[in-house]
Order: structure tokens, then sequence, then C-alpha cells
């Protein structure tokens, strides 16, 4: 076992043992044990980026909710194109 390697040991019903083994020899996957960590591993970062998306979304609300309850000022750039579309309001 190198040194960065971890074990991680389960007890499992033989049932479910034996599905397992039946999926991972229909996902052509070489072991039991290929097919148990490839499997937590891809529902680990499904679990994962759902959270980190939760948390965005929740961060991106407040940020919304809050630049309508508090706009800025509008800067000068803005405020130029309000006065050319005023003059051009007031020739008509």
């Amino acid at each position: 076992m190198k040194s960065n390697d971890a074990r991680f040991d389960t007890r499992i019903s033989k049932e479910q043992k034996e599905l397992f083994e039946y999926a991972a020899k229909l996902g052509g996957y070489r072991t039991l044990t290929e097919f148990v960590i490839s499997s937590a591993q891809q529902r680990a970062d499904e679990i994962i980026e759902r959270h980190h998306l939760v948390v965005a979304s929740k961060r991106d609300q407040k940020i919304f909710f809050d630049t309508l309850l508090h706009p800025p000022a509008p800067g000068k750039k803005l405020q130029a194109a309000v006065r050319k579309y005023n003059k051009l309001a007031a020739k008509k």
C-alpha cells in the first residue's frame, strides 16, 4: 500500500454484494472494488457539485436582491445617455 493510500472497510449483505458484482460485470469493471470506488466517487462529485450550486445560488440571490433594494448611483455614461435621450425626446 502506498503512503498516500487509505483503507476503507465495510460490511454489506450477500444480496448487495451479488448485486454490486453483477453491476460491476455489466459495467465492464475489472473488480468489485473498482466499481464501488468509481461509483462512490461519481456520487460524491454530484453531491458536492449540487451543494456548490445551492451555495452559489443563495449568494447570487443575495447580491441580486441587495442590488434591487439598494441600487448603485448611475455612472457618468448612464447620466450622459439620459441627457442625450431627453434632448432627443424634447425635439419630437
